[in-house]
This record gives structure tokens, sequence and C-alpha cells, in this order.
């Protein structure tokens, strides 16, 4: 049976302010990126967020983006290598310490919003993350946009990485996604969102904005849980998957080609 992992941005709420339907989410993936506090939520929530993972069995990984509350960490910021190398690892570290009292680890690192896309195309960008990842711990994996430089970096320092897709973005032809400034940059349509990762991950390969198949390697799939239609998207997704015989796993059990 094949199988793919399942992963979902999470712990984005922030005091007061309440963002996606973690709980419910975390019922159907096998991988949860959860926010560090630099980009969205805080120490109650990350530690909530983690023990919850870490109670259904759901592998854990830090989602560390640029210090931006106020632009949810979508906005670019100019910053050298070192500067993201050491936010980087800042960032790991906080997630670590709170598995570490959760009595489990983290399993991957996956950059969130204007960091991942930038890292996606800017190899300095890349690299300084891959670094950060291998300087914390050599046994983690690095998740990165499928093809993409972040990719590279992280095979380039001797990570183990996992291509990812968007189960709810579209995509340009050169493999990138479709930015969210772009009227067309989500899907909102469940039902074609269902199939579209159905064709990447049996048949590798996805339609662009402008009709064009490219090839595309489906490791792990990303459904974003601070979307209105998440838990929806992640249930069809899942129930999908398994009637097509792809078994949901956390990617290190995930057969590899």
């Amino acid at each position: 049976m094949k199988t793919v992992d399942l992963n979902s941005d999470l712990g984005e709420s922030f005091g007061a302010y309440t963002i996606g339907n973690d709980e419910e989410v975390l019922q159907y993936i096998s991988s949860a990126n959860i926010a560090c506090g630099f980009h969205a939520g805080d120490y109650n929530v990350l530690m909530k967020t983690v023990q919850k993972a870490a109670e259904l069995g759901v592998s854990i990984g830090a989602h560390p983006g640029f210090p931006d509350l106020a632009g949810f960490g979508r906005r670019d910021m100019h910053m050298s290598k070192q500067e993201i190398f050491n936010l980087v690892v800042y960032q790991i570290g906080a997630i670590q310490a709170a598995a570490r009292v959760a009595g489990t680890h983290v399993h991957h690192v996956k950059p969130h919003g204007a960091l991942y896309n930038l890292a996606s195309k800017d190899e300095m960008v890349a690299t300084a993350i891959a670094e950060a990842v291998h300087a914390v711990d050599p046994k983690l994996i690095l998740f990165g946009l499928a093809e993409s430089e972040l990719v590279r970096a992280g095979g380039k320092v001797g990570l183990k990485v996992a291509q990812e897709v968007f189960a709810d973005r579209t995509y340009q032809p050169d493999g990138t996604l479709t930015p969210r400034s772009h009227a067309n940059a989500m899907i909102h349509d469940a039902d074609l969102a269902v199939e579209r990762v159905l064709r990447m991950v049996t048949d590798g390969k996805v339609q662009t904005v402008n009709g064009e198949d490219i090839f595309i390697q489906a490791d792990t799939i990303c459904v974003h849980g601070d979307e209105g239609e998440a838990l929806e998207f992640v249930r069809k997704l899942r129930e999908k998957l398994e009637e097509n015989k792809v078994a949901i796993q956390a990617f290190e059990a995930v057969d590899q080609p």
C-alpha cells in the first residue's frame, strides 16, 4: 500500500485570539507544524498544541517564521544569513523544550509563510535554514516545497528532506505556489482540491494555473489549519486517500522511491 504524510500548520492562536480548529484537525493528520511564537502562537498555545499532538501520536514539527505577528509572517523581511540561522535555531529550541516536557520529541522543521517562500527560491535563505536545522539536530527532517532550493539545501547539508505539496494552493508553471496576493492563489472547493492531491500522490502530476501539467513529488501534503474550510478539507482528503489505498503516516514511515 502506498503511504503519504498529511501535515497542517497549527498552534497559531495568540492570547485571546483563536485561529483555526487545531484540536479537530489533529484527529486527521500525521504531522503538526507548530508555530514558535514569532509569526503566531504564544507560550500557552505552544504548550497546549504540543501536548495534544503528543497525546494523539501526531509527529511534532517546529514551524519557524519571521518575527512578524502583525503580518502573520507573510511579509518579506530582509535579513542576513546569520540572522536567519539564529532565528531558526531559537524557534526550534522553543518547540524542543515543550516537546521534552510533554514526553516526546521534535520530528521535523517546516518554515512558515514568507520565510518558506523565500527559501524556496533563494539559495542563501535556504542554506541558512538548512544549516540551522542541522546544527540543532541532524536527525531532524526538513520539510520544503517540492523541487525547491530549500529541498536542495537540506540534501547538501545531509538532512533527510520531505518534498511538500499543498492541497489548497494553486501552482505556477515553474512549480512555485501562486502568491496569496493573487485571486486564484487558494482553492476553496474541497472536492477539487482532493482530486488534485490524489493525482499528485498517485501520478506525480499537478495542473498549473495555465492548464499545463508539471511533475511533482508528494512526500507530505499540507492543509492550512488557519483556513475556514480546514476541518472539512482534511477530513475529506484523508477519507479519499484511504479509499484509494493510500495510508496516512508520518514521513519517516513513508515509503520512498
